[in-house]
Order: C-alpha cells, then structure tokens, then sequence
C-alpha cells in the first residue's frame, strides 16, 4: 500500500524559509520519479517540482532558483526547500507520485507566509 505523509509546513514571514518533507512508504523509493504540488485556496492545484530517480530537478518558473526539491533514497523521504517565500506561496503542499500508473497524493501541510 503506497503511502505519502507531508511535514514540516507553518506560518512563517515573508522572506523567511522552511523545509517540508514527505515521507513514502509501499514504493521503490529509489527509482520512483517524485513531484511536489500546491493548492492556494479558490485555485486548482498546480506543480511545484519534480524529481527523478537520476536526481534530476526540474520547476515550476515562479519558484525557480527559490526552491529546492531533493531526495534521501535511504530514508524514503522527498525534501522541499522553500527560501525568500512570498504571500503568493501560501499553500496546501502536497507529495505526488505515479505508481503502478497510478497517481498518489499525501494529505498535504500548510503553508502561510504572512506578516
């Protein structure tokens, strides 16, 4: 059974940092291509960053050079550095992957970047 659990989300000011993490259990963790995603309240969700099996990042433009999507293979964990955040970041993150070719979400963690 593929689970995908999201942490690390809180009120932080703008400017400020966070780290989420997600953690994944039931897949191959070391082979499986990993996706973060946002939904920002009355807004359809959309991708943050995608990361694959060879380590390679791909973004979203408007979080470029601003986020940053990595993986610890031994630990089954998906990373997402979030740094100089903006109120337009403030969002409901989620994990994504596609397994079996089945899609797979976390619940989700909140961020709010507000002063």
């Amino acid at each position: 059974q593929v689970r995908l659990v999201e942490s690390g989300g809180d009120l932080v000011q703008p400017g400020g940092s966070l780290r989420l993490s997600c953690a994944a259990s039931g897949v191959n963790f070391k082979i499986t291509t990993m996706s973060w995603y946002r939904q920002s309240p009355g807004e359809q969700r959309e991708w943050v960053a995608t990361i694959n099996s060879s380590g390679t990042t791909t973004y979203a433009d408007d979080v470029k050079g601003r986020f940053t999507i990595s993986r610890l293979n031994p630990r089954n964990l998906l990373l997402l550095e979030l740094m100089n955040l903006k109120p337009e970041d403030t969002a409901v993150y989620y994990c994504h992957t596609i397994y079996w070719s089945r899609p797979f979400w976390g619940r989700g963690t909140q961020v709010t970047v507000s002063s």
